[in-house]
């Protein structure tokens, strides 16, 4: 196969400078299906000097905001355009199934429409009173600069949209490195933006590893800012090699997310039933490689037994396989790496005490999952408990662990007794009890009596371990802007604070 020119920097598409190249898996059946160029180091510095001049000299800081604000527009209008197409190739290239890939596709063409919405409603600067008639002070917001954007392998689509939307509302120019496992929908957003009509050198794009472009990014001093979504361990080495040249960061880290569920959730067959599918939905979503998957089941002491024998059931029913085949609920695992790690997690809880109900293994092969891809069975572990690596850790993976409570007290400390914050949810009949957990818990977003969605007019991001900074919401659009006063004297007059 010969590579396609993913480097794309100054408006031209481009292979590495060194001719490297990677082969991109299909998880489903760990073969190659395309290859792409692996750019290093020199390809970032060429792309970060494109972003550096198309800021500095370039027009787009200075477009109106209703002619940036169209732009995004345009762009979401491409999107519902090739639906069909991304979705697809999300799904050959995460792994997961093509529904999820068109929703998220329907939510990257909503994040664009938000933000162009945003600035187009937003005054021209906040007015401050100086206490005279002869000083006119405001406060303005200005694009930061040269943006640099490190995405994951889970929603490679759909997170990259989250920085890149609001970063050129904004006015910003970026850099972008995509997981090197999951790059194809990233560099097919950036055509959409040169179809839209982008001048060349706003947006440049570097396939290749965190270790040498991801490195580049965070160090470089041309780089004013630095957004990075991912593990906590690569995104400490982001935030440590960023602080020498003092850029702004913002880093999304993870989760390790409480599911609590009140027995008073379950006291009607509806309502039992409801809990149980939201459960199975928080879990086991895109094989759990989902950074606010509900990996974490806390579920009140009375009704435990009957809730984990129902949510054990269904998770051994639901059908594995290729994410482009027929009636498939559930694809692959993304890589090897992944589908091992989840095997040791596994292997550890079991040795450490963990009872398991579900899963557990790979499933047999079939037509839809041929033995060489990396599918992993919908895994329950019951009898866990705070020890536990399973626990504390988060896999990435198809496991959900059950821990146990009695009081509301106990309910809220097992909830909060994490290193991460990122989201958790709190499933009760109790208007009241739900609005004392949801002030408490030390996440960045709770729901009560649901699991997942989110709005893009609403901050996402966590407390703790799981980063710093906000996406979505209009937070999520300061974070790539300087915030700027300007003090005019009307009346200039002599201070006489010296004499002379």
């Amino acid at each position: 196969m010969s590579a396609q020119q993913t480097i794309h920097v100054d408006g031209e598409w481009r292979n590495a400078l060194d001719g490297s190249t990677r082969e991109i898996l299909d998880p489903a059946e760990a073969r190659p299906f395309t290859v792409v160029a692996e750019g290093g180091a020199a390809d970032a510095d060429a792309a970060i000097a494109a972003a550096r001049r198309a800021f500095d000299e370039g027009p787009w800081p200075t477009t109106p905001v209703a002619e940036r604000a169209a732009l995004l527009r345009r762009v979401a209008d491409l999107l519902v355009r090739d639906r069909e197409a991304l979705g697809l190739l999300e799904s050959r290239d995460a792994g997961k199934t093509v529904e999820e890939g068109r929703v998220d596709v329907d939510c990257v063409a909503d994040a664009f429409r938000y933000f162009a919405d945003l600035v187009v409603a937003e005054g021209p600067g906040r007015i401050v009173d100086a206490g005279s008639d002869t000083v006119h002070s405001t406060v303005v917001h200005e694009p930061v600069g040269v943006c640099a954007m490190i995405t994951p392998w889970n929603y490679p689509l759909l997170q990259a949209s989250w920085k890149i939307a609001p970063a050129l509302a904004a006015g910003n120019t970026f850099v972008v490195k995509p997981s090197e496992i999951t790059p194809l929908t990233t560099v097919e957003l950036i055509r959409l933006l040169e179809e839209a009509g982008l001048p060349a050198g706003v947006a440049n794009i570097v396939t290749g590893p965190g270790h040498t472009v991801g490195a580049r990014f965070a160090e470089h001093p041309d780089v004013d800012l630095i957004s990075f979504t991912g593990g906590l361990v690569s995104g400490t080495k982001v935030a440590e090699a960023a602080a020498r040249t003092v850029k702004k960061v913002a880093l999304e880290l993870g989760g390790k997310n409480p599911n609590v569920v009140f027995a008073d959730a379950c006291a009607t067959d509806e309502a039992f039933d409801t809990a149980v599918d939201q459960a199975l939905n928080a879990a086991f979503i895109h094989s759990g490689q989902v950074c606010s998957a509900g990996g974490r089941l806390i579920v009140e002491e009375p009704v435990r037994e009957r809730f984990v024998a129902e949510l054990a059931r269904r998770a051994g029913q639901i059908r594995l396989g290729r994410g482009t085949g027929e009636g498939v609920e559930c694809g692959p695992l993304v890589s090897r790496q992944q589908l091992e790690k989840t095997e040791a997690y596994v292997a550890s809880a079991l040795a450490e005490g963990a009872v398991l109900r579900s899963g557990g293994k790979r499933p047999a092969p079939s037509e839809l999952r041929p033995a060489e891809g990396y599918f992993y069975e919908p895994t329950v572990l019951d009898r866990c408990h705070r020890g536990m690596r399973v626990v504390r850790e988060e896999v990435f993976g198809p496991v959900l662990t059950v821990e146990t409570f009695t009081t509301e007290a106990e309910a809220l400390e097992l909830a909060n007794d994490t290193e991460y914050g990122l989201a958790g949810a709190v499933w009760t009949s109790d208007t009241a009890k739900a609005r004392r957990m949801a002030r408490r818990m030390r996440h960045g977003t709770v729901w009560i009596n649901d699991f997942h969605p989110y709005l893009p007019q609403a901050e996402w991001g966590g407390f703790g371990k799981s980063g710093v900074g906000r996406e979505l919401g209009p937070s999520g659009l300061a974070e790539y802007r300087e915030t700027k006063h300007i003090y005019q004297n009307l009346d200039p007059r002599p201070v006489r604070w010296f004499a002379g």
